[in-house]
C-alpha cells in the first residue's frame, strides 16, 4: 500500500475538509410567526403556502 512522503500540512488539511461540514437548515417563518422549513406544512398550525392541509396542534390552538 502506498504511503505519503512528507506530512500534510494544517492548512492542506483544512482546505480538503472544508466541504465536509453539516449544513445548516434553512428556516422560513410561517404566517402564524413559527419557524418551518421550506416546501414543507407547516407543523403548528397546517398550512403551506396559505393554504390548510392539516389540523392545527393543539399547542396552536391555545
Amino acid at each position: 500500500m502506498a504511503l505519503p512522503k512528507k506530512k500534510t500540512s494544517r492548512s492542506k488539511k483544512g482546505m480538503r475538509r472544508s466541504h465536509d461540514r453539516i449544513p445548516t437548515p434553512n428556516f422560513i417563518y410561517c404566517d402564524c410567526g413559527e419557524a418551518a422549513l421550506p416546501h414543507k406544512v407547516c407543523p403548528q398550525c397546517g398550512t403551506y403556502k396559505s393554504r390548510q392541509y392539516l389540523k392545527p396542534t393543539q399547542d396552536a390552538a391555545s
